[in-house]
């Protein structure tokens, strides 16, 4: 008994390492060194781009900002992602290209977004039980057969 015991409990510990999935990066991770390098009213941008790389994306509305988006995350049951880590980091330039601030922010600093379940009516494609009992009739061919090319005489 106690053999059994001890050989599920060391069974169950490899299983866990075993079965476990490493954490996965994505995105541009930006290591703390290199962006204290980053000198406020200074620094250009060919200086980021040099010690940080291309950025991940631009602010939609102003090529003065870029942005640095990672996250670490584990993969779950059913496909699903455990999100471990969010990181992204704002770098803004002035009008001559130099830099004007740098943000780090974390998943603490972003805002939750409701997703709305509804959908938009399309005309025509809603049908009642008496239109779909009824919607064949008057359907078939003019030759008395059942609206299929050629001849009704059952000859085959």
């Amino acid at each position: 008994m106690i053999a059994l015991v001890l050989a599920t409990t060391l069974l169950t510990g490899c299983a866990r390492g075993f079965l476990s999935y490493p954490p996965q990066v994505r995105g541009n991770r930006i290591d703390p060194d290199r962006l204290q390098e980053l000198v406020t009213g200074v620094s250009t941008q060919a200086d980021v781009t040099a010690l940080l790389g291309s950025p991940s994306a631009r602010a939609t509305f102003d090529n003065n900002t870029w942005l640095y988006i990672s996250s670490i995350s584990r993969p779950q049951i059913a496909g699903t992602q455990s999100l471990l880590d969010q990181q992204v980091v704002t770098v803004s330039f002035d009008d001559r290209g130099v830099v004007k601030a740098v943000e780090k922010r974390t998943e603490a600093d972003s805002h939750r977004v409701d997703f709305v379940s509804r959908t938009t009516p399309s005309p025509g494609t809603d049908t009642n039980f008496l239109q779909q009992l009824l919607g064949n009739i008057g359907r078939f061919g003019p030759s008395g057969g059942t609206g299929l090319s050629g001849s009704s005489s059952g000859n085959y």
